[in-house]
């Protein structure tokens, strides 16, 4: 980060060869959607230019996909209709022995996605960053720049929310996992 701090375009190409895989993903999760691709773009345009601005010590992750975020949250702004989170999630291998199981599985995850995709915009975005994307509060709230207290209230009350809308024995299930 220090070489690419000062000017160094082959050590921020490091970066964005180490950091384009997840920030394409946070753009996708995050609701950008086939767009994806364009807000990621973007977002290592911007954190290019703004590499002088960038605290020298932090983690570059969590200020890169604050960026993400932030040009997510661009393509959304002026949209009124609600559009749905369509989340990549990779396929498990299947067990031949238990194909029930899997299709039982299968059922009960896209049950979760569907009723995450039912949220509010910033319900979604709190769900995904700490459990679609395994960010910590910290990352999470950096990366929304919301205050970390506000990443706990929201995310407790989208848990709340999320649980109200499953059944009752798919929430079980999904606690057990």
């Amino acid at each position: 980060m220090a070489r690419a701090r000062a000017g160094d375009r082959d050590a921020y190409a490091l970066l964005v060869a180490r950091y384009a895989a997840l920030a394409h993903r946070s753009a996708y999760l995050l609701g950008a959607g086939d767009e994806a691709e364009d807000v990621v773009q973007e977002a290592f345009v911007k954190a290019y230019r703004g590499l002088g601005s960038f605290r020298a010590g932090a983690p570059f992750r969590p200020w890169l996909l604050r960026i993400v975020a932030n040009e997510t949250s661009n393509l959304h702004r002026g949209v009124r209709r609600r559009r749905s989170l369509e989340l990549r999630l990779a396929e498990p291998d299947v067990d031949p022995v238990e194909p029930e199981r899997e299709a039982v599985a299968a059922d009960a995850r896209a049950r979760v996605l569907a009723a995450v995709n039912a949220l509010s915009y910033r319900d979604r975005q709190v769900l995904t960053c700490r459990y679609f994307l395994d960010l910590s509060e910290a990352e999470t709230a950096e990366v929304l720049a919301w205050p970390r207290g506000s990443v706990k209230s929201r995310l407790s009350r989208a848990i709340v929310k999320l649980r109200r809308s499953l059944p009752a024995r798919l929430v079980e299930e999904v606690a057990h996992d």
